[in-house]
């Protein structure tokens, strides 16, 4: 931990040295879509309103589940900001890489997911060493769609950790976890909520980081 700071109780609870999870460190074949070169994703429309010319450019068919994916994955981009949250779909390396700059300057550091061994799921030992990588954060999120898409957004009240593991199979890794202290305005049926039991603006909410997610901090 950095000097003079605290860890959420929500994550002293989950995340004690000795403790045993289970987690994946393998990345997600349903999204496993490239970059498009920027001058190419430039010149693809990425709205709701233009959706059926978007399904005819990648020839899908409109009643198809990848015409749903793509439905919600440009909806999830265009929804409005919660408060606090300042949000940013990159259609490209480039977009992806200059909304980082704009916000904390060339000086950065891409944190995700390490682990000598790809696997669906295993357990694995929490080792004593888990540090807080920063309170200022973007986080971007590999989402479904037909080429790569990253839904990057900063969030008050978020800070970032890393978590040394060690699985059964004696393979070690590092997992980035993040704890959202303020969660008054998210949407009530979040599915975090369902899961922990609690309602917004309740206790802060830790949950660990997909594979295919990138952390960008100040460097």
């Amino acid at each position: 931990m950095l000097p003079n700071t605290s860890m959420p109780k929500a994550l002293q609870d989950l995340l004690q040295p000795g403790k045993e999870i289970t987690i994946s460190f393998a990345e997600d074949d349903s999204i496993n879509s490239q970059f498009l070169a920027e001058k190419i994703a430039e010149t693809i429309p990425f709205s709701s309103n233009m959706l059926p010319q978007i399904l005819k450019y990648f020839s899908i068919k409109p009643s198809s589940k990848d015409a749903q994916i793509a439905k919600r994955t440009i909806k999830d981009c265009e929804a409005p900001n919660i408060r606090g949250e300042n949000k940013y779909c990159a259609t490209s390396l480039e977009s992806l890489v200059d909304f980082v700059i704009t916000k904390f300057g060339k000086k950065v550091q891409a944190l995700a997911n390490e682990a000598e061994k790809e696997n669906k799921e295993q357990e694995f030992t929490i080792l004593k060493g888990i540090k807080m990588i920063g309170d200022n954060q973007i986080v971007c999120h590999k989402m479904r769609y037909a080429y790569a898409v990253f839904y990057c957004h900063t969030i008050n009240a978020t800070k970032a950790y890393t978590i040394p593991l060690e699985g059964v199979d004696g393979s070690k890794a590092k997992a980035v976890a993040v704890c959202h202290a303020d969660t008054s305005a998210w949407n009530p049926k979040h599915i975090a909520f369902q899961i922990l039991k609690v309602k917004p603006g309740g206790p802060p909410i830790c949950h660990f980081l997909d594979s295919d997610t990138i952390v960008w901090v100040p460097n």
